[in-house]
């Protein structure tokens, strides 16, 4: 056997002796300690994976919020930030486009309303855009904008723009006072001296008046029997007069149908008119038949007498041939005399 460092044995010797039952024991210790030790790396994965898990969902949140797009800002003044919240949309046409930031007090003391809008949603606000805050009666507050021309110059970046308000529950006191005073009118309409409780207890004094006269409702009307009376006289009269009209309108209803049968009857004036102008016009189409043989009459004489005026115009020019050689004939006598043999013998001369 070969020798043992000293440092060896020394470590031996501090060391305790175990036997094989205290190492029985201790196997089951050892088990456990592994096992728990597996139990505490789960745990710290899934804590890390829990971690891990709520920072992604709130690092997704964040993008889904716009947390991480670039955005413009925009500052809303205003004289009452009453429902204003910090987070609230700012929306155009029912999309949100826009989130307020913060809020607070100017040194004007006017709230000022800072808005963050996506660049990729300014180009729905205009330099014309009109912002408004509305407050009903159920329900926060509503940050809406309008634009009306979409052609207008962009919204500069921080650009403060004015916001109409629009509260319902400030016009309930004018509401109510309306009411008050509608229902003060009502009592006053109803009140015993009111004019309309007068009006009614004369109308009931009248339908008693009329239930207790024997003449009905002419005598309440007239106050007076004789009156009444005089007044159904006046009616029976009226009556007659009426059925006597209408008997006088049956008659003029006879004259009225005799009249169109002799007018517009069979052997009335208008058929009679009819075979009238029938004639006419029968007469009428030979006349016009005999100018047509006159025209073509005309016309035949009018051919006759430009053939005369021709005829008499060649015998003019006829006359004027015989006339000119006539003139040429005597010319050549009178040549034919002066010339010898022809001349006469003795010439006379003679003074004037």
């Amino acid at each position: 056997m070969t020798d043992l460092p000293p440092t060896e044995d020394a470590s031996a010797a501090a060391l305790p002796i175990i036997d094989a039952g205290s190492a029985n024991d201790d196997a089951p210790t050892a088990a456990q300690a592994r096992t728990e030790r597996r139990l505490q790396v789960r745990a710290a994965l899934l804590l890390i994976a829990t971690v891990a898990l709520l920072v992604c969902s709130g690092l997704y949140l964040m993008w889904i919020r716009g947390a991480f797009e670039e955005t413009q800002r925009l500052i809303l003044l205003s004289d009452d930030a009453e429902g204003v919240q910090v987070g609230m949309d700012m929306t155009f046409a029912g999309f949100p486009i826009g989130r307020v930031r913060s809020f607070g007090l100017g040194e004007d003391a006017r709230v000022r309303i800072v808005v963050d809008v996506p660049v990729k949603d300014i180009k729905w606000l205009r330099a014309s855009s009109v912002f408004t805050l509305e407050r009903g009666l159920v329900g926060g507050a509503r940050l809406r904008a309008f634009t009306g021309m979409l052609e207008d110059k962009p919204l500069p970046p921080d650009a403060e723009r004015e916001v109409l308000s629009g509260d319902v529950s400030a016009e309930i006191p004018a509401m109510v006072a309306d009411a008050r005073d509608v229902l003060g009118n009502i009592k006053r309409m109803t009140d015993e001296n009111s004019e309309l409780n007068n009006a009614v207890m004369q109308l009931r004094r009248f339908a008693q008046r009329v239930n207790g006269v024997k003449t009905g409702l002419i005598g309440a009307l007239t106050g007076d029997d004789m009156d009444a009376k005089r007044a159904s006289d006046l009616l029976s009269t009226s009556q007659q007069l009426i059925k006597r009209l209408s008997e006088l309108t049956l008659h003029v209803d006879a004259a009225v149908q005799k009249a169109d049968q002799q007018v517009l009857g069979k052997d009335g004036l208008v058929a009679g008119a009819r075979v009238s102008v029938s004639e006419l016009n029968a007469l009428l189409a030979s006349t016009r038949q005999a100018l047509e043989k006159a025209d073509a009459i005309l016309k035949d004489a009018q051919a006759i007498a430009g053939n005369a005026r021709e005829a008499s115009a060649d015998l003019g020019s006829l006359r004027a041939d015989v006339e000119s050689s006539l003139q040429q004939v005597d010319g050549l006598i009178t040549e034919l005399n002066r010339k010898w043999p022809f001349a006469p013998k003795a010439q006379e001369i003679r003074l004037p």
